[in-house]
């Protein structure tokens, strides 16, 4: 047999017992230490400190296995072999043997090496320490596993609040708890609370703790407009759970109805506010000399936390008018800093982007929230970054001008045509709603801009847009027309001298002007053709609205293309002026110019009725005034109040202290009176002679 073999037949069981020692010893240790973690840290950290201990375990039994080693195995066979006679070292010497004595010497301690065995070589187990650290490891589990956390357990009860006094016969509330779990993506700890009123986040599990003396047979909880929760007994307390939904009042019924009532409480349902996207990088920014990337800063904010990743849309558009090119695509960033203040900070390639000179990158933040299930979505504002062309380029002062006039690209027809192919394109890597959303997006923008155009047919603006459509192109200096002084800065989209600049030449003043009716006629099947391509887009078809977005195109492209656009000046129809009647102060014929006062209708009739029912003596109806807080209460201040205050009323009718509470919340809560007409004020003598004298009745 080899030296190489010999060593490793009789170092083997020495390793192998050194290794299973080790790990035998260090899981107990990781099982204590991993219980503790999950106890005080969640499971999350209990696993990593288990993963990581297991690593280290291993790396120290492989360090103590290397250890076992050829000066390791010649002491030790010298240690425990006396008949080897301190030779064992020959054994593991290469085959050519310097001297005959020592060939000699190895024959023969050789021959007795065979009387013993590999294992006796092993390190005996370490059973002392195995044991004691196996009993401590299962006391801390236990310990771990049957300590109660905060919240758990029986929750300590507090001393009731309610205010009723002691009746022979009849339960009351003596002692009580609210125990709060808020949902998981709140991160937000469990909570005990000592009063009956809380305020918790939409979602969380509510457990009431009650106790009550003498003994109750079947307690509730009243919802107020609500089903009752009836209390199961635990020893002698009884509980009850349910999960916040939406805000309401209750109280707790001990005495099934007997007895005095007992008092509200309130329980707030805290929504979860949608994320808040704001862009630290300015709203337009140019390209600087030798620039080749881009990054632009977004901080997103939110009340539990926004998600880790978000996802950013690159817009570009390269040329000018009607030849630009769009691009668009998402692409997925990560964000730093706490989860409810993130900020998100890319950098983009100009190289990856295939973004050059004369074109302009748009990004805009997706971001998410981390509530679960159906966390909510928002789109962060708009950064633009452009990069002037050589040709033209921009100087500062035509920022403002930019960055109001970049918009209307992205809703020219040509760009809801390609839009529209776009979204076909990707149907099918698209869900069914979001692939309706995408299509009711590019239907918006479709009527907006059918609402450019259709004011021009005498049609009322719809949305609210303030830019010039980018589908028509302008004129220049030298055609032959008198174009006037510079036009001056535009107060937003639709005034006349915008539709001119479009499709014409201003000509007459745009106040008595009008389109002549050839092209009247054209851009009514432009907006007709729009309308049909508007109706399919939100309606999820985008394939049958191409052919009417194309027409509605070739439309405007024929106004564009025209020569010279005509207007005819249009005046104010005035009737005509009778000489003869000039200053003889007749008034025959002429007719009353007083407009009819139309009577402003309200939705408050069920609160008026109530109020001005409060301020006598009579009695409200507060069944119909309850129907009213619960149709209205999306807009009233606090809906809870009110409720209360009528519950609180119908409980105790002649209350004049709950009559003047529910009076003054429904003065809060109406909505306020519209500016009424005032009468005219009434002349003095020499007004009323005045009067008098040009109504003819004068002398």
């Amino acid at each position: 047999m080899s030296a190489e073999s010999l060593f490793a037949q009789w170092v083997a069981p020495a390793r192998r017992r050194s290794v299973l020692d080790i790990i035998g010893l260090a899981l107990p240790v990781l099982a204590a230490l991993s219980a503790m973690a999950w106890r005080v840290f969640g499971p999350s950290v209990a696993l990593a400190m288990a993963v990581l201990g297991v690593g280290l375990a291993l790396l120290i039994a492989r360090k103590r296995a290397i250890s076992h080693d050829r000066a390791w195995l010649i002491r030790r066979l010298d240690a425990t072999r006396p008949d080897l006679e301190d030779s064992s070292a020959l054994l593991f010497l290469p085959p050519a043997i310097p001297t005959p004595l020592q060939a000699l010497q190895r024959a023969r301690i050789a021959d007795r090496l065979d009387q013993g065995s590999p294992h006796d070589l092993a390190a005996p187990w370490s059973r002392g320490w195995l044991i004691a650290l196996s009993c401590a490891a299962v006391l801390i589990v236990v310990a771990m596993v049957l300590w109660p956390r905060p919240g758990e357990g029986p929750p300590p009860l507090a001393p009731s609040q309610e205010g009723i006094a002691a009746a022979p016969g009849l339960p009351r509330l003596i002692a009580q708890n609210l125990r709060i779990l808020p949902p998981a993506y709140t991160a937000l700890p469990k909570r005990d609370s000592a009063r009956l009123d809380a305020q918790a986040p939409l979602g969380s599990r509510l457990e009431w703790t009650l106790r009550f003396d003498p003994a109750a047979e079947a307690p509730r909880l009243l919802l107020v407009d609500g089903k009752p929760v009836t209390l199961r007994r635990d020893g002698d307390s009884w509980i009850a759970g349910m999960t916040l939904d939406r805000s309401f009042l209750y109280r707790v019924d001990a005495a099934a109805g007997r007895g005095p009532t007992p008092p509200l409480h309130r329980i707030d349902a805290l929504p979860d506010n949608p994320p808040q996207v704001k862009a630290l990088s300015p709203a337009l920014t140019l390209v600087k000399p030798g620039q080749r990337i881009w990054t632009p800063a977004f901080a997103a904010t939110d009340d539990y936390g926004v998600a880790a990743s978000a996802r950013l849309r690159v817009t570009l558009a390269i040329g000018e008018g009607e030849n630009v090119t769009f691009s668009e695509r998402e692409i997925p960033v990560s964000g730093t800093g706490a989860a409810r203040d993130r900020r998100f900070a890319p950098s983009l390639d100009f190289a990856r982007f295939g973004f050059a000179a004369g074109g302009d990158m748009v990004v805009q933040l997706i971001v998410r929230d981390n509530r679960s299930p159906s966390p909510q979505e928002v789109r962060g504002p708009s950064v633009i970054l452009r990069w002037p062309s050589a040709r033209a380029p921009e100087s500062s002062g035509l920022e403002g001008m930019v960055n109001t006039t970049l918009p209307a690209y992205f809703r020219s027809q040509r760009q809801i045509i390609i839009d529209a192919e776009a979204l076909l394109k990707r149907k099918g890597s698209l869900s069914a709603d979001r692939y309706l959303a995408n299509s009711g997006t590019i239907g918006n923008d479709q009527q907006i801009l059918r609402g450019r155009y259709s004011q021009f047919l005498g049609g009322e603006e719809e949305g609210e847009p303030t830019l010039p459509t980018a589908d028509a192109q302008g004129h220049s200096d030298g055609d032959g027309h008198d174009h006037g002084p510079p036009a001056k800065a535009s107060a937003g989209f639709g005034a006349p001298e915008d539709v001119l600049a479009e499709f014409g030449h201003p000509h007459d003043e745009s106040p008595a002007s009008s389109l002549d009716p050839e092209t009247r006629a054209i851009l009514k099947k432009a907006v007709d053709e729009m309308w049909g391509s508007e109706r399919e887009l939100k309606q999820g078809r985008p394939d049958l609205a191409l052919p009417y977005a194309n027409r509605a195109l070739r439309f405007i492209k024929e106004v564009q293309q025209a020569t010279r656009i005509f207007l005819s000046k249009v005046g104010p129809e005035l009737p005509p002026i009778d000489p003869s009647r000039r200053m003889t102060g007749e008034r025959d014929g002429i007719a009353s110019r007083t407009l009819p006062l139309a009577g402003v209708k309200s939705s408050d009739g069920p609160a008026a009725s109530a109020w001005r029912a409060l301020e006598g003596s009579a009695a409200p109806d507060l069944t119909a005034l309850g129907n009213w807080v619960r149709a209205n209460e999306g807009r009233l201040p606090d809906p809870l109040a009110l409720t209360a205050a009528i519950d609180t009323l119908r409980q105790s009718p002649r209350c004049a202290a709950c009559r003047a509470r529910l009076q003054s919340l429904l003065w809060t809560a109406m909505e306020r009176p519209m500016g009424q007409a005032l009468p005219r004020r009434r002349p003095d003598d020499m007004g009323a002679r005045y009067l008098q004298m040009i109504g003819g009745g004068g002398s």
